[in-house]
């Protein structure tokens, strides 16, 4: 079990219109200008957008692989422990957190 930072990579890049930016001490990731996740490689975490009642339920479900990040509105910001995630998982909450925020036109094609 597990996910390398490699892997979440290929994950995420694999959607349409993804595009990386640096910061001090993490990536993030958009699609049409608005951001859905980041990664610190530096902890193999990573930060998903999701909905406030699926961020509450999977850090209560295992919150040795979960945490809440923020929450904004409905939108509830959950921490993903790269170690304790199956890829298949990881890109089902990628996929999801990306169709938060692309465009309708984009949903299509996934």
């Amino acid at each position: 079990m597990g996910v390398s930072v490699e892997e979440f990579l290929r994950i995420v890049m694999r959607l349409p219109e993804v595009s990386q930016y640096e910061s001090a001490g993490y990536s993030g990731f958009k699609v049409a200008g608005k951001g859905f996740g980041y990664l610190w490689e530096e902890t193999e975490t990573v930060g998903l957008k999701a909905l406030v009642e699926e961020q509450l339920a999977l850090v209560a479900e295992r919150p040795e692989v979960f945490e809440v990040q923020f929450t904004a509105g409905r939108f509830g910001w959950v921490v993903v422990r790269l170690a304790g995630i199956e890829a298949d998982e990881l890109a089902e909450m990628v996929l999801e957190a990306w169709s938060l925020s692309a465009p309708k036109r984009l949903l299509t094609s996934v």
